[in-house]
């Protein structure tokens, strides 16, 4: 039985963006109603590794990928692998993925990416102060882990491009790294730290804050799963499983993984794909540490959150429907017990998760082809949490008709 209602703007997606969105634009003096599929923080907002990394400027989608993806490959349970299942799938989001990784390309995204962050930077803290959450932010850096001087040097490149953005950092030997982070095992011999990257205490924790601080002045959360959306006069139908048929004047798409299905209801076919992410979260007592940990040579990262430590990253890209692998959170925390001999590997809690991704590493953010009144704000990888308050500031702008606070055209829906 098909019933209507109507609301002034509907977001579609309770992850961190969709909630962030929400608030904004209802500070701006728009009433807002968000729809979830599952309600809030139950997607990659609940499970991501907490960062905020606005030094992570360069694109996934590099020459050095390039150099690295074969080896990778070849291993089912590596950094970068694609289920045979998922591989005729993914071809043609691949070919994109290829070109995006020309120099010229990359140069460009990079300079996107660097805009994006800065704004998102800028707008955190005051974010942060207006949702009554700035006691879940931290500032402890991360710690970037090398095998050998010669990877060292493989990464510095992408050092001297951060530089060039004014991005701080500092090459360290064994034993100042052991001074920031004890326990490491010898085997890495060098690092870099960068002290400007911040996290959250808890991301899931943090985005149900955001629901509640929005239900507070008066937002609405519904759990219904949209299927479609119908271009009418005076704004949008949205249609979900459920049956029913509800009318907005706008609407906002922050539907993570499970936007592009969306778009595709009204003509627009966006190539976001899924970067599956693996994880295993430990009680807070396994490991004494004490800044956020990257293992870029083997895909991974260890983050300190208020509810554990967190072991997790990796790249699995196989879609929306197969079934989880969880002999790669296996893999993973198996590393991480080799790479921090103290580590304590019982009692914990594997997670999988779909990352939101599109093939030049930049997100989606404009409106829709076929009526203004349909605005995108997804596909931020691995980047959702870092660029949430950016995304937010972005969206209220084209909400309000204003002059978008960067230039949007990098982050066109249609750039493919």
């Amino acid at each position: 039985m098909t019933s209507q209602t109507e609301s002034q703007l509907t977001v579609i997606g309770a992850g961190v963006v969709g909630l962030s969105v929400a608030i904004v634009a209802q500070q701006r003096g728009f009433a807002v109603t968000v729809l979830d599929r599952q309600g809030p923080a139950a997607g990659a907002s609940a499970g991501n590794a907490g960062a905020f990394a606005f030094t992570d400027i360069l694109p996934l989608a590099s020459p050095g990928i390039l150099k690295k993806a074969p080896k990778w490959l070849l291993d089912p349970l590596g950094p970068l692998t694609i289920p045979p299942a998922y591989a005729l799938r993914i071809a043609p989001w691949m070919f994109q993925f290829w070109r995006a990784c020309s120099p010229g390309r990359v140069a460009h995204s990079t300079a996107a990416q660097t805009a994006l962050m800065d704004l998102s930077k800028a707008a955190l803290e005051p974010f942060l102060q207006e949702t009554g959450t700035m006691s879940m932010l931290r500032k402890e850096g991360n710690l970037q882990l090398y095998e050998s001087e010669t990877e060292l040097n493989a990464s510095l490149p992408g050092w001297k491009v951060r530089e060039q953005h004014g991005i701080e950092f500092h090459h360290l030997d064994a034993a100042r790294m052991a001074a920031i982070q004890p326990g490491l095992a010898s085997r890495f011999t060098h690092g870099t730290f960068t002290p400007g990257w911040y996290s959250i205490a808890d991301p899931k924790l943090y985005t149900l804050a955001l629901a509640d601080h929005f239900r507070k002045r008066g937002g609405r959360i519904e759990t219904a799963e949209v299927v479609a959306l119908r271009s009418v006069e005076g704004g949008v139908d949205i249609v979900t499983k459920e049956g029913t048929t509800r009318h907005t004047k706008q609407v906002v798409v922050s539907a993570g993984a499970f936007s592009h299905r969306i778009a595709r209801t009204i003509g627009d076919r966006i190539p976001l794909e899924t970067e599956r992410g693996y994880n295993t979260t430990l009680p807070s007592g396994a490991f004494d540490l004490r800044t956020q940990l990257t293992f870029g040579g083997h895909g991974f990262v260890v983050t300190r959150l208020s509810t554990g430590i967190r072991v997790g990253g990796a790249v699995e890209l196989g879609g929306l429907d197969l079934p989880p692998n969880f002999k790669r959170s296996e893999a993973m925390l198996k590393k991480a017990q080799a790479f921090l001999p103290g580590l304590k590997p019982e009692n914990g809690v594997q997670w999988m998760g779909f990352r939101p991704s599109l093939p030049d590493s930049l997100p989606a953010i404009g409106r829709a082809l076929s009526t203004p009144a349909v605005i995108y704000a997804f596909g931020h990888g691995h980047l959702g949490l870092t660029q949430s308050a950016g995304t937010a500031r972005l969206v209220a702008n084209l909400l309000a008709g204003e002059k978008p606070a960067i230039d949007l055209s990098p982050f066109s829906p249609y750039r493919f």
